[in-house]
């Protein structure tokens, strides 16, 4: 028995119809199996690569090529949470609010808070450059935060 649940297995069998070809199901699989296990071991990498008929390497090299993905030994806590690096969001005060929020639950850039509960993370832009600064909570944008909204949004977790 493997890593990923038939479930899982069923989940990335059903992107076939949907892409040109199995090679092409990569990313969404990828996504799919780091959405389901906040990480993506090796294992995960080999049944991947079983399903799409790829080597286990190519799908490996999809992996660590986006900085999205977390493996095994540096798994994401149970939400993540991204902050705008963009100039932007600089200029309004992202930074320092970042940095006030890692002092405050005593966690670093990339990593998880002790109890697991969430990830910090930067990213380049969030594309909401109107709403400076802003955060983006899972797949939820925030836009004009302070810390303590970010503090409110992040107790909530």
């Amino acid at each position: 028995m493997g890593v990923l649940s038939e479930e899982v297995r069923e989940q990335i069998r059903g992107l076939f119809p949907k892409y040109p070809n199995k090679r092409a199901v990569t990313l969404p699989a990828l996504h799919l199996v780091h959405d389901t296990y906040r990480a993506v071991s090796r294992e995960a990498i080999v049944e991947i690569a079983d399903l799409l008929e790829l080597h286990p390497s190519e799908v490996h090299d999809t992996m660590t090529f986006y900085n999205f993905f977390k493996d095994e030994k540096n798994p994401l806590g149970k939400h993540r949470v991204w902050f705008c690096r963009s100039i932007s969001c600089a200029l309004r005060g992202g930074e320092e609010l970042f940095e006030q929020i890692c002092n405050k639950y005593h966690v670093h850039p990339g990593e998880k808070t002790g109890d697991g509960k969430f990830t910090v993370e930067f990213a380049e832009c969030l594309g909401a450059c109107e709403g400076a600064p802003c955060i983006l909570v899972n797949d939820e944008c925030h836009m004009d935060m302070t810390v303590e909204s970010t503090s409110k949004l992040i107790d909530k977790l």
